[in-house]
């Protein structure tokens, strides 16, 4: 199933991802989000499985909660999947649609934009929910840098997906209104430092997306 068939009315669809500990998952649900993301890959956000375990665990409300996976085998990423509780996988890296296919999890394939061309990857996961990242060649998604959002625009020819790459409150009010995805995904963007989100930025990030939503009517 893609995520946009879960449902978010009319509003933006949001994102937290990076998520490390309890204190920023609860304030994350408090402000209303639609998904958390958990990273099981390389990164300063990398989690253990019983960390994110206990989280999910305890949070007060259910809603999507998104394991982020770069290459990795497909048992482990089942193993962690299931020892989680997750509902749905990001698959950040190289992998093929045959790879994407073979979970029967809601699959976000993210596409990490170079230029015009690294649209023609859009084509290859039709049952796939799409982010769209920017590209960086020593670093795999958080990289606090957008790419041109002319892009996007042109990606939402082809069809919806969720934004990401660089977001931040003082931006994603903008992004919102000039390429109307289905859903933003924020990480750097709202942090105090890697790993560790600030909730004064948490807040205005989600109030900047609604003032956008409001905004477009």
């Amino acid at each position: 199933m893609h995520i946009f068939e879960q449902g978010s009315g009319h509003k933006t669809w949001i994102k937290i991802c990076g998520i490390t500990n309890l204190e920023d998952a609860r304030n994350a649900v408090s402000l209303g989000v639609d998904a958390l993301g958990f990273v099981f890959a390389s990164s300063p956000r990398r989690v253990e499985p019983s960390v994110a375990r206990e989280i999910i665990r305890h949070l007060s409300k259910p809603l999507l909660n998104v394991g982020v996976f770069v290459n990795q085998d497909i048992s482990e990423v089942e193993k962690i999947a299931a020892e989680c509780g997750l509902n749905a996988l990001q698959l950040h890296g190289d992998e093929a649609p045959e790879y994407c296919e073979r979970f029967s999890f809601s699959i976000i394939k993210a596409i990490r934009i170079k230029g015009l061309e690294s649209l023609k990857e859009m084509e290859r996961f039709p049952q796939a929910t799409l982010l769209l990242d920017t590209f960086q060649p020593m670093q795999v998604g958080g990289t606090g840098i957008s790419f041109p959002w002319a892009i996007a625009l042109k990606a939402k020819e082809r069809r919806n997906f969720i934004l990401s790459g660089g977001l931040n409150p003082g931006n994603v009010r903008e992004a919102v209104q000039l390429v109307k995805p289905f859903g933003v995904d924020v990480s750097s963007g709202v942090e105090s430092m890697p790993a560790k989100k600030e909730l004064s930025r948490m807040v205005e990030f989600v109030r900047e997306v609604k003032k956008a939503d409001e905004n477009a009517g």
